[in-house]
C-alpha cells in the first residue's frame, strides 16, 4: 500500500502516543469497510477526536481520514483492475455508499475516476495537435478537464510521438483537433501568461503513486532541481527511489509537470524520456528565466 508518510526525526516509538497510533491502523487497516468516523475511533480508544487527530497526525504524517483513504483506493483499484469486478459492486465491497462516493475520492487522490482507472482510458475523449515550441514541435493533449499530455517530437518523428503517448491510455478516443489544443500551446510556452490568478488545468492520469511522484514535482520551484531521492522523502516512501524514478519517466505532461527539474542523487542528468539534449535546453531555458 502506497501510504504518505513524513514522521518528524525527532520523535521516537515509544509511550501512549505510539500505541495509539498503532492501534488506530489496525482498526482501519481492518475495519475499512465500515469507513470508521474519527469520532467511532476516538469512542473505542477513550480519547477525544481533537485529541486523537493531533496524535495521530504528528506520529504518521496524515490523519486517520487521508489514511483511511488511502485503504479504501489500494483495495477498490485490486477490485476494480485485477478482479474486473463492476464498479458498483466494487464501491459497496470496499464500504462506500455507491459509485459517486468512489468517484470523488479517486478525483481528489488521482485526479481521474475509478472507471477511468479500470478502463485505461475508456470513455475519454482526448483532443491533439502539434505546436511549434522552444523545444521542438509539442505534441499536446487534451480533455474537457484540463491538459493531460504534452510530449515533444524531433522533425519526422511526430506519429511515433503521438503512439508513444497513445499507448499510456490505449482504450481512449483520440481525435486531432489543433484548434482545442492552441490556447494550451500559446500559454504553456509563453512564460508572460503564466499566473496564479488564472492557472492552468492539468488532468493526472495514473496510478496513486505516480500521481504523488508528478504532484512532488510541480512544488519544484521554476529554476531550481531536486533528486529522486529527495522526491521519495517528499511522498513518504525513502526507499522507493528506483520507483520514483520510473514514475518520473512515466510523467505525461512534461516541461509543465518539471520531469526535466529531476536529477540523479549526485547532481548529473540522467535519461529524459524525450533526450538528454532537449532537458539540457529546457533547464537552461528555464535559467536563463529565473
Amino acid at each position: 500500500m502506497n501510504v504518505a508518510t513524513s514522521i518528524p526525526t525527532d520523535i521516537t516509538p515509544d509511550g501512549t502516543d505510539y500505541d495509539t497510533v498503532r492501534r488506530v491502523i489496525e482498526m482501519l487497516t481492518e475495519d475499512y469497510r465500515d469507513q470508521p468516523s474519527l469520532e467511532r475511533l476516538a469512542a473505542r480508544l477513550g480519547q477525544s477526536p481533537t485529541q486523537l487527530q493531533k496524535v495521530f497526525t504528528r506520529w504518521a504524517g496524515l490523519s486517520p481520514k487521508a489514511f483511511l483513504q488511502a485503504v479504501t483506493l489500494d483495495h477498490a483499484k485490486r477490485l476494480l483492475r485485477e478482479e474486473d469486478m463492476p464498479l458498483l459492486e466494487a464501491s459497496i465491497e470496499v464500504g462506500l455508499s455507491g459509485p459517486g462516493r468512489l468517484h470523488d475520492l479517486f478525483v481528489t487522490h488521482e485526479a481521474m475516476s475509478p472507471g477511468e482507472w479500470k478502463a485505461r482510458g475508456g470513455g475519454l475523449v482526448i483532443r491533439y495537435g502539434y505546436h511549434p515550441s522552444p523545444f521542438g514541435t509539442a505534441l499536446v493533449m487534451v480533455t474537457d478537464r484540463g491538459l493531460a499530455g504534452l510530449a515533444f517530437a524531433d522533425p519526422g518523428e511526430e506519429r511515433a510521438s503521438f503512439e508513444d503517448m497513445a499507448r499510456r491510455w490505449p482504450n481512449a478516443a483520440y481525435v486531432e483537433d489543433s484548434a482545442a489544443t492552441t490556447r494550451y500551446a500559446a500559454r504553456i510556452f509563453d512564460s508572460d501568461r503564466w499566473s496564479a490568478e488564472e492557472p492552468l488545468r492539468i488532468f493526472l492520469i495514473g496510478s496513486d503513486f505516480q500521481v504523488r511522484v508528478w504532484q512532488a514535482l510541480l512544488k519544484v520551484p521554476f529554476g531550481k532541481a531536486t533528486t529522486y531521492s529527495r522526491i521519495a522523502d517528499e511522498i513518504g516512501q525513502p526507499s522507493a527511489s528506483r520507483a520514483v524514478g520510473a514514475a518520473v519517466g512515466r510523467n505525461p505532461i512534461s516541461f509543465v509537470v518539471p520531469c526535466h527539474r529531476a536529477l540523479g542523487k549526485g547532481g548529473e542528468l540522467t535519461g529524459y524520456h524525450w533526450g538528454l539534449t532537449r532537458k539540457r535546453a529546457i533547464l537552461g531555458w528555464e535559467a536563463g528565466r529565473a
